[in-house]
């Protein structure tokens, strides 16, 4: 039984919410984004309230029912304040800068590695050392996030590379001295 799935979702002012047959368009101050609903669950807009519903009662349906909750509200509060990550860069001589949709990540490799954001995800770089992802998609974010990090996944000794901001990295103990 889906708990987040009951739980109607507020629309905000200013939100346009636009459902055709299963593909429903969210639309709010920071653009539009579009999902199509599988075809189980009965998506119902009433009264600056949207209601998820099964249309078959099984257990599999009712964790799409709760899976659906949370995409739509995840579009909802995309198009009015947008999403944000952080991502660190530590290490000696390590560094990043962006120009255009380009990032370009220093990571202790021979070449610099240039990396193309996708034309909806923005970047700024601060200090060298801190990325600051911004989208409307939390799915797309969280995707191109991931993939920054694995140029230089954070290493158990010292730590250097790219990791989440306030993401721990579990260090490990390098040998010990010859005796």
């Amino acid at each position: 039984m889906s708990r987040i799935g009951k739980q109607p979702i507020p629309v905000p002012a200013g939100v346009k919410i636009d459902l055709k047959g299963q593909l429903l368009t969210v639309t709010g101050a920071k653009g539009t984004l579009k999902r199509e609903i599988i075809q189980d669950i009965d998506v119902q807009i009433q009264d600056n309230e949207i209601q998820v519903n099964n249309r078959v009662e099984n257990t599999k349906v009712n964790a799409f029912r709760g899976l659906t909750r949370s995409l739509i509200n995840n579009m909802i509060i995309g198009v009015v304040e947008g999403f944000k990550k952080v991502l660190v860069i530590e290490g000696v001589g390590y560094k990043a800068n962006v120009s255009g949709t380009t990032l370009t990540l220093n990571v202790g490799y021979s070449n610099p590695v240039d990396f193309q954001l996708p034309k909806n995800v923005s970047a700024l770089v601060e200090g060298n050392t801190k990325i600051t992802l911004e989208c409307i998609d939390k799915e797309q974010l969280g995707l191109v996030a991931s993939r920054i990090r694995e140029v230089r996944k954070p290493e158990p000794y010292k730590g250097k590379g790219i990791r989440y901001e306030g993401e721990h990295i579990v260090r490990k103990v390098g040998k010990a001295g010859a005796k």
